[in-house]
């Protein structure tokens, strides 16, 4: 793989035109800045990028000729709008050559999932999908709910659509082949069997005389067996077990094999849909109206349905179905690991190569299938009818949102609907673990990608008992957190755009709504003014009367307050937008508490580890006590040196 730097050229102007009239120029500037790269570029596979002002990326593309597909741009008046709109921005390209075209497509999948071109059709939601580990690293090993990356050894088995999906099927694993769930350290100091032991959930193996390591190692391939799809075949043993001790007069064992079928037959009646012949596959399905696409993904794994998920790709409006189901297939696997089959609900142009760049990702062949007749048609037509059902309900909810936002403008006097409001909160007890939440939303609803939590920094985090207060204002003083929180912000808003060139991205807000009255309103505005901030509207929505919903008063800068009517749909509106900054304020200081009451004194001691630390606690009980204790009483402990005790004492005592 070689890496192609672009040119310098001073002669480049910056165009302050809008893209409108950029292309209805003709894009000549733009194309004459991509065209100086041709006499360069060879004919190979690789990937460039068209690079805007002060290097922002605007568009990821791969080629299986890089200077046949480059040359394309030349001629913007044969591109769509958009295409010509980023042509038009074009003062810089570069460009990384591959050894193949499925080499290329794998690279430009990751680069637009890293850098969010504007000009890209994005798949916006990313999050990973909810899986089973099933370890391999212990000698009676674990079943687990996993999410993320897979670090831990064992064998992963997914992906679920929803975590509901994972907890139902580790609860048929665990009363079906009762495997334990307890982590390592807890199953090494066992000394008798837990209460899942005694409900018929767990075999029991962290203590002796329960189940012995080979017939718990049968357990757990029963189980992979079971994850893989073959529990008919489990099942006839199961049944075949347990008649065996009916007839031996073994009742209890043969009355646990039934109560192991049962779980079994329980999954296996909870399918939505009957897969027939499909195994391991995933259906793709796109709907496609009025300018929006909903791709539909449902999972099969092991003969059974794991659920779907909806998509929504953004900047694809108008282009072909078949390009932005393409589009989605490289970005989609370039976060999972494709199954052996997908099935499609359109032809794709590049089938054969993205069937070949996914078979590099999963490292085994990958097929991609357009069926028009049996099981596998049935599927695919099951989720494209989801897909149209998914748009519908889409296509309402943005036009509720459109009216929302128009009903927004009117009420705050802006010049048009907001694209981005940004909702701010804080959350503590007493001005501990305080922190700040700032929600976002716009014409699409809420956009959780974009939510920011900001741990407060200032005196007003730290009780009066520890020092708080020092720089002019009280522990809990909301309206110094509320400034600490605008001012990080937008300082981090304003180095962004200085990198930009000194414009204002996307990420800049129309509307800033504050939770609370004038004061909070106030410390916004000198805020901004105080960073030189022009353009952005600010209010607060302070509750009403014993804190009612329904009667909260709107506060504008050098405004009377507003109070909606009761029932006012604007009103319901903007209380859906405080709610959900109040939730992640809330969410956001509850987990920073939990973390705190897990934190130890004896975790800030430079160079007293794990082993140290637990003889510590052995010793005196408590980390106050080891506070307390005397130097004498410190080098008293198993495997604690005179220089380690005299350290400990120093850190609790520094003036002694």
């Amino acid at each position: 793989m070689q890496t192609t730097l672009p040119p310098t050229d001073p002669s480049v102007e910056n165009s302050a035109e809008s893209d409108a009239e950029q292309a209805a120029r003709g894009d000549k500037s733009g194309a004459a800045v991509i065209e100086r790269y041709l006499k360069t570029l060879p004919g190979k596979p690789g990937v460039y990028r068209m690079l805007g002002e002060g290097g922002k990326v605007l568009y990821v593309g791969k080629a299986k000729n890089l200077k046949k597909r480059v040359a394309s741009y030349t001629k913007p008046e044969r591109q769509s709008v958009r295409i010509r709109r980023m042509v038009a921005q074009t003062q810089a390209m570069e460009f990384v050559t591959t050894h193949t075209e499925a080499e290329a497509l794998l690279l430009e999948a990751n680069l637009i999932k890293k850098l969010a071109p504007r000009y890209n059709i994005l798949l916006r939601d990313d999050k990973s999908f909810p899986e089973i580990l099933v370890t391999t690293a212990h000698d009676y090993p674990r079943v687990l709910k996993h999410r993320g990356a897979h670090k831990e050894k064992g064998d992963y088995f997914g992906p679920f659509a929803s975590v509901w999906a994972v907890n139902e099927t580790l609860t048929v694993l665990q009363r079906a082949f009762l495997l334990r769930t307890c982590t390592d350290s807890v199953f090494a100091n066992r000394t008798r069997p837990c209460l899942l032991y005694q409900i018929k959930r767990c075999s029991g193996p962290c203590v002796e005389g329960k189940v012995d390591r080979e017939a718990y190692a049968q357990l757990v391939n029963e189980a992979r067996q079971f994850l893989q799809g073959k529990s008919q075949d489990i099942q006839k043993r199961l049944a075949r077990a347990m008649q065996d001790a009916s007839d031996a007069m073994e009742f209890e064992q043969a009355a646990e094999y039934r109560d192991r079928i049962r779980a079994l037959t329980r999954i296996q009646q909870h399918q939505d849909i009957n897969p027939g012949t499909v195994v391991d596959a995933d259906v793709v399905a796109l709907s496609h109206k009025n300018g929006l696409n909903c791709v539909q993904v449902f999972f099969f794994r092991g003969g059974r349905n794991f659920g779907n998920r909806a998509y929504f790709p953004a900047q694809a409006k108008g282009e072909d179905v078949a390009d932005v189901l393409e589009a989605f297939l490289g970005q989609f696997y370039a976060a999972h690991v494709p199954p052996r089959e997908i099935l499609l609900s359109h032809d794709i142009p590049n089938a054969t190569l993205i069937a070949d760049a996914l078979a590099v990702r999963a490292e085994r062949k990958v097929k991609l299938n357009r069926p028009t007749r049996g099981d596998r048609a049935g599927l695919v037509a099951h989720a494209l009818d989801n897909a149209r059902d998914a748009l519908a309900r889409r296509s309402a909810e943005f036009a509720t949102q459109e009216k929302m936002l128009e009903e927004m403008a009117v009420l705050f006097g802006l010049d048009h609907p907001p694209n981005r409001i940004e909702v701010y909160d804080n959350s503590h007890v007493s001005g501990t673990n305080a922190v700040g939440a700032m929600i976002v939303a716009g014409p699409e609803g809420f956009r959780k990608n974009a939510y920011r939590k900001f741990n407060i920094r200032g005196a007003s985090n730290v009780p009066i008992a520890q020092g708080g207060g020092a720089d002019g204002y009280e522990p809990g003083d909301d309206y110094a957190m509320m400034r600490e929180v605008l001012t990080r912000r937008f300082k981090r808003a304003l180095k962004d755009s200085e990198e930009q060139g000194g414009e204002r991205g996307s990420d800049w807000p129309d509307l800033l709504l504050i939770d609370g009255g004038r004061g909070q309103l106030g410390i916004a505005v000198e805020v901004l003014s105080e960073l030189d901030i022009e353009g952005i509207t600010v209010a607060g929505v302070a509750k009403g009367p014993d804190r009612n919903a329904g009667r909260e008063r709107i506060f504008l800068p050098g405004q009377a307050p507003k109070q909606l009517e009761e029932r006012d749909p604007v009103l319901y509106f903007i209380q859906r937008l405080r709610d959900e900054a109040h939730r992640f304020a809330i969410g956001t200081h509850r987990a920073r508490r939990a973390k705190a009451q897990q934190h130890s004194k004896l975790d800030d001691i430079p160079s007293i580890g794990a082993k140290r630390k637990k003889a510590l606690l052995h010793h005196f009980g408590s980390a106050k006590a080891v506070e307390e204790a005397g130097l004498i009483d410190l080098e008293a402990v198993d495997g604690i040196s005179k220089s380690t005790a005299k350290q400990i004492y120093d850190w609790f005592h520094p003036d002694a």
